[in-house]
């Protein structure tokens, strides 16, 4: 613009007459305007070039930032303190208890997702009482570090802090031409707060059915989504497989180490869970297994004396969940179920499970429901288990036992209320009035059901047969 002004100047001189000093002083005018758009040129250059700069900076923080976002483990953190009260009337009529027994949970979560398809999760876990340390054996009471624990991270210990969960799952888009999502996985695998169980852990459910099925355990899995194909909502089947304990000899063990120990076979699991209907209000779940080479002991007067393979067990479960009642009122955010669940024992040729050398059948069910109450939940809870029913429930997470596994009746009512986000609280009373004894022993003859008359006339063994049991729980969750 500069440039064009100076030119009309030159011509307006020239038209009206100049002198030679007149275009002296145009002519340095001129030189001058031509030096400002060289450099304005110049500086739009820069400009571009750093413009462009930027550009790339932009781009590759933004590669950073992706790369970052799946090149990171997701960590979450749910911690529990709890106080339980725990009280138990043994077959003689003797009373033991434990007023205030205290309790400290921790749970760090882990979960890692490089792409779509591929996802990785862990939990290492802490649950230990207050100033105790039972990571020793069964029924040690020796005064040393064992018992306290007034200086466990200050002083050279022992491991404390466990895996609980360590496994990658992979998520197939379908297989082949058939538009069938599936998935497999391999590792310590969720298998404690199965379905229904999770109502009162006020936990999602994890992958078994609670019923008969609350364990830890190693092993892998492959499932596929059949809705659809089938246009039935929620339809899915998967195939579970599980090792509950290896019989190798352990490093410096023998002169040959993690040889296989053929005194006790490895214990291995394999079966099924298939959902034939899940709408998200309406859901029904089944599972069936077969566990082999069950354990149990030697000599149940002698807990030292070890364990040996007794034989195998088929457990079933059926379990349905009605999510919401109606449209209107308290119902239509109540949670309602029930299940059935079955265990036949299949003993070796020369072996006895639960006390009897013949195939034996327990059966169990369970009912309750959950509504909401005064911005929390309320959750009421029975089950009945008969005189052989037998389940692998050692994980469920009750003080004085597996409520799942009893043999006899088991009531329990719970509250649980959020005070924030990720506070909560929770106060739950569980009550067992045992049918018959063995409910929580392993697979031989120590798991024989005796009824609490039958335990009085061996001489001693009605003081170690528990009659009833309760625990009263109140505990304090953060989680996020």
């Amino acid at each position: 613009m500069k440039r064009s002004i100076a030119i009309s100047l030159v011509t307006a001189t020239m038209a009206f007459g100049t002198t030679n000093s007149d275009f002296a002083a145009l002519k340095t005018e001129i030189e001058a305007l031509k030096k400002e758009v060289a450099a304005l040129k110049e500086a739009n250059a820069e400009i571009q070039k750093t413009g462009s700069a930027l550009k790339k900076l932009d781009n590759k923080v933004n590669e950073i930032k992706a790369h970052d976002a799946n090149d990171n483990i997701k960590w979450g953190v749910d911690i529990r303190t709890a106080v339980d009260s725990l009280n138990y009337t043994m077959a003689d009529g003797t009373k033991k208890s434990n007023d205030a027994l205290m309790s400290t949970r921790l749970w760090l979560n882990m979960a890692y997702a490089p792409d779509a398809n591929n996802i990785f999760k862990g939990q290492l876990a802490y649950n230990k009482a207050f100033g105790a340390d039972f990571g020793g054996a069964a029924g040690s009471r020796g005064w040393g570090m064992d018992t306290f624990d007034w200086v466990t991270n200050e002083a050279l210990s022992g491991n404390s802090l466990k895996v609980k969960e360590a496994y990658w799952l992979y998520m197939g888009d379908s297989i082949g031409e058939a538009n069938i999502p599936w998935t497999a996985s391999v590792g310590r695998r969720p298998s404690t707060n199965g379905f229904l169980v999770n109502l009162r852990d006020d936990d999602s459910a994890q992958s078994p059915l609670g019923h008969n099925i609350n364990v830890e355990f190693d092993g892998a899995s492959a499932g596929v989504n059949l809705e659809n194909v089938s246009e039935v909502p929620g339809m899915n089947f998967k195939v579970c497989l599980g090792q509950g304990s290896t019989s190798a000899t352990p490093m410096f063990g023998g002169p040959a180490n993690y040889s296989d120990d053929n005194s006790i076979d490895d214990i291995t699991m394999a079966g099924f869970i298939f959902v034939p209907y899940d709408d998200g209000q309406y859901s029904i779940k089944t599972n069936y297994f077969r566990a082999y080479n069950l354990p149990g002991m030697v000599n149940p007067m002698d807990p030292t004396a070890g364990f040996k393979t007794v034989g195998n067990m088929d457990g079933l479960a059926i379990s349905g969940l009605i999510d919401g009642i109606g449209e209107d009122g308290i119902l239509s955010e109540a949670k309602l179920f029930a299940s059935f669940a079955m265990s036949k024992t299949n003993p070796d040729n020369v072996e006895a499970m639960l006390g009897s050398s013949d195939s034996k059948t327990g059966t169990s069910y369970w009912a309750g429901i959950q509504v909401p109450l005064w911005d929390g939940d309320f959750g009421l809870e029975y089950n009945h288990g008969s005189k052989y029913w037998r389940s692998f429930t050692y994980g469920e997470d009750t003080m004085v036992g597996s409520k799942l596994a009893a043999r006899g009746d088991a009531w329990e009512a719970y509250y649980t209320y959020p005070i924030t986000k990720a506070l909560s609280l929770q106060a739950r009373y569980t009550y067992i009035d045992y049918d018959y004894s063995g409910s929580n022993s392993f697979f031989g003859s120590e798991g024989a059901p005796m009824t609490m008359d039958q335990a009085n006339t061996i001489p001693g063994m009605g003081g170690m047969v528990v009659d009833k049991a309760s625990d009263l729980r109140f505990y304090v969750r953060y989680r996020y």
